[in-house]
């Protein structure tokens, strides 16, 4: 019974101080679902479900996806990539020496020694795909899923921007002689 006591005596002192007052209104105030930011004009975070205005590392409940839905999306994408990669690399003129690998979730795109290699792989403890760049450098991207569809998009959520954009803009600078559409490759958007 005295532990009890000495239990809720500590409970309340600490309640008393303004560290605690502190971090239960940050608690309040950016870690629940309710405080999604919907001003877009600020650039915090995602569509409606976007993150929480002031931790960007951390998605709002709504967008969470389970492993199996991960597995699957992930590997479509991947697929996706490198096959529309091969035949790019196939075909471009611009590009001599140009290699594209895959295998065991990782995707190296070699584009020579003018543009550098793309690493684009999947972070399954994170439920991510990261991309590393040689242009705009390393990304990591979280898939979601906006409330009331079906399809879901990878997203940087530092910025809002996906990766099939990220490459589009990327790659059209670097590859001219043929039209490049990574918006026509599955979960894009």
């Amino acid at each position: 019974m005295e532990r009890i006591r000495l239990f809720i005596r500590v409970g309340q002192a600490i309640r008393r101080t303004h560290r605690f007052n502190h971090i239960s209104a940050l608690v309040r105030r950016n870690f629940t679902p309710s405080s999604v930011d919907s001003d877009s004009s600020r650039g915090h975070g995602i569509g409606n479900g976007r993150a929480c205005r002031h931790c960007s590392n951390q998605l709002a409940p709504d967008y969470v996806v389970d492993d199996v839905l991960y597995d699957r999306v992930c590997t479509e994408t991947l697929n996706s990539l490198s096959d529309y990669f091969d035949e790019l690399t196939e075909n471009a003129t611009e590009l001599s020496g140009a290699d594209v690998i895959f295998g065991d979730g990782v995707l190296s795109v070699n584009l020579g020694t003018n543009y550098g290699v793309y690493v684009i792989n999947r972070q399954r403890p994170n439920k991510q795909i990261w991309l590393s760049s040689p242009t705009t450098g390393p990304k990591r991207f979280d898939y979601v899923v906006p409330p009331g569809q079906t399809n879901g998009y990878w997203v940087y959520k530092h910025t809002g921007v996906t990766l099939h954009q990220v490459l589009q803009d990327e790659i059209t600078q670097i590859i001219k002689s043929l039209p490049i559409n990574f918006m026509a490759l599955p979960h894009c958007n």
